[in-house]
């Protein structure tokens, strides 16, 4: 049996788990550490961290802070990895707790969030999923019966100083292009509401003033939503801090190609089972510089 390193209680805030954070920054401490070849599993909140309720009310999808987002579980840190190796993750498993066998999906607000179809579907919507093994079906969609295929939204491992500077410095560029835009461009750093592991003091608060959003996949992986990465995929991860710091989190019982409306996978709580290990000098061996995807079989 795989040990679970990292616990979440869902009636626990995430705020309150020094095991979760919700920006992308090299200083984050990390929160357990394993030995290479090692198997393990990570429990994960919803991306909202618990924000949005099994309920017949949209209105927490309306209101919801989505400059919380996402809650990862992490970081991992791998014993002897170094800048230049690839980390090689194997996702053995994934799956929905027994205590909370349900998610959700839904329209934002074009006034909070957006979405691709904002234009035409202005206001929060939300549905409810409630899961029978592999299946899935909803109170909100009547007649609608279909299989899963659960992957994390979100997985990756800690930038250096320089990568973050860099995105940073992109994303600030990008966002002054249009900056009313609805969705915006970017999302810059916001310390007030950052969640930064068990980092504390003045050291959490110079991190958080700088730490990256997890909204967009970058070079390190992210918020990739590729939803073949399900159990039997194998990823292979640059790694640029000492440890690698691998994060999980955003768990789709299922997703399109796209989320459209911009939370459009079937969200859910749940927990990945997976085995790491290292490819020493791996990224000039190879000449790689982003993660590379190995899909399920």
């Amino acid at each position: 049996m795989a040990e679970t390193l990292i616990k979440v209680d869902l009636n626990q805030s995430p705020y309150d788990n020094p095991q979760v954070h919700n920006r992308w920054h090299p200083d984050i401490p990390m929160a357990v550490w394993v030995e290479p070849g090692a198997e393990f599993k990570l429990e994960t909140y919803d991306w909202t961290g618990g924000a949005i309720k099994n309920d017949d009310s949209a209105e927490d999808v309306r209101d919801v802070d989505l400059s919380t987002v996402h809650f990862l579980s992490g970081p991992v840190g791998v014993k002897g990895a170094e800048p230049g190796d690839l980390l090689v993750v194997d996702l053995l498993d994934i799956g929905a707790r027994d205590d909370s066998l349900w998610g959700f999906n839904g329209f934002f607000s074009k006034q909070n969030g957006g979405g691709f179809l904002d234009e035409h579907f202005p206001l929060a919507q939300k549905s409810i999923w409630d899961f029978h093994g592999m299946f899935t079906k909803s109170r909100h969609i009547p007649g609608v019966n279909f299989a899963g295929l659960i992957h994390p939204g979100l997985i990756g491992c800690l930038p250096d100083p320089k990568m973050l500077a860099s995105w940073n410095e992109r994303e600030t560029g990008l966002i002054a292009t249009d900056p009313d835009r609805i969705p915006g461009l970017a999302n810059p750093p916001n310390a007030s509401t950052a969640h930064m592991g068990q980092m504390q003091g003045e050291a959490r608060d110079k991190a958080a003033a700088e730490g990256a959003r997890t909204v967009p996949p970058r070079e390190h992986g992210g918020n990739c939503d590729i939803k073949d990465l399900s159990r039997g995929a194998k990823v292979f991860f640059p790694v640029y801090v000492d440890g690698a710091g691998l994060s999980v989190g955003d768990l789709h019982f299922s997703q399109g190609d796209g989320e459209i409306t911009f939370c459009g996978a079937i969200e859910m709580a749940g927990w990945v089972h997976m085995k790491v290990s290292l490819i020493k000098g791996g990224m000039a061996k190879y000449g790689i510089k982003n993660p590379i995807f190995k899909p399920s079989p």
